[in-house]
């Protein structure tokens, strides 16, 4: 079984991955900012590394899929290949950071690799505000997230809310992190696992 978690940055999907993955003996696939080579270059210059880095996330997230679906282990991750495709990438490219050429190549690209995998059974999507965002952002401190603007998460923001809108894959689940804190409050975690639980116990 294949579990996801989708939302914004600083919504709270690693955290919440960890902790899920931690009740359920699921393993856990988190998302590549620790040793990703393009991350600081691109906050700083994000026309110049906006294809690049892009595409270094969906090789990644492509290869997670991968071995999420060889390995035959119930499995959660850290972001969905979607995401990069029907928010970041489009963002990037509505805002003039990324050029039609390289946008074209990514969504071929894209789209020959959605060809090769599924969807999760179950999408769990975080909800957020701007200001929750901004909140948890500056509390995790990552030196490469001090220069997002309220401008780029609010235009990620609305993009997610479309996506999720329209979201016709699978199961789904959307969690309100402004009203639910799962990482302070045991309530608030066990009313997720227990819509995690009503959706699962379908799937088997």
């Amino acid at each position: 079984m294949h579990i996801a978690v989708a939302g914004n940055i600083g919504a709270g999907k690693t955290t919440l991955t960890g902790l899920l993955a931690k009740h359920f003996k699921w393993e856990p696939h988190y998302e590549d900012v620790v040793d990703n080579p393009y991350l600081d270059d691109f906050y700083h210059q994000m026309e110049r590394w906006s294809f690049n880095l892009q595409v270094y996330f969906l090789n990644t997230r492509f290869s997670q899929v991968m071995q999420i679906r060889e390995s035959g282990k119930n499995t959660i991750q850290d972001r969905t290949i979607y995401e990069d495709s029907h928010i970041f990438a489009p963002n990037l490219h509505a805002m003039g950071l990324m050029t039609n050429r390289d946008y074209n190549n990514y969504k071929t690209l894209f789209d020959m690799m959605e060809s090769f995998v599924g969807p999760p059974d179950l999408l769990i999507y975080l909800r957020s505000s701007i200001p929750n965002l901004v909140k948890q952002i500056h509390k995790r401190g990552r030196d490469y997230e001090n220069s997002i603007s309220i401008d780029y998460l609010s235009r990620l923001n609305e993009r997610y809310e479309a996506w999720i809108q329209s979201y016709d894959k699978g199961k789904l689940i959307i969690i309100d992190v402004d009203k639910n804190n799962f990482v302070d409050n045991t309530e608030d975690l066990g009313e997720i696992i227990n819509k995690i639980n009503a959706e699962v116990n379908g799937l088997f």
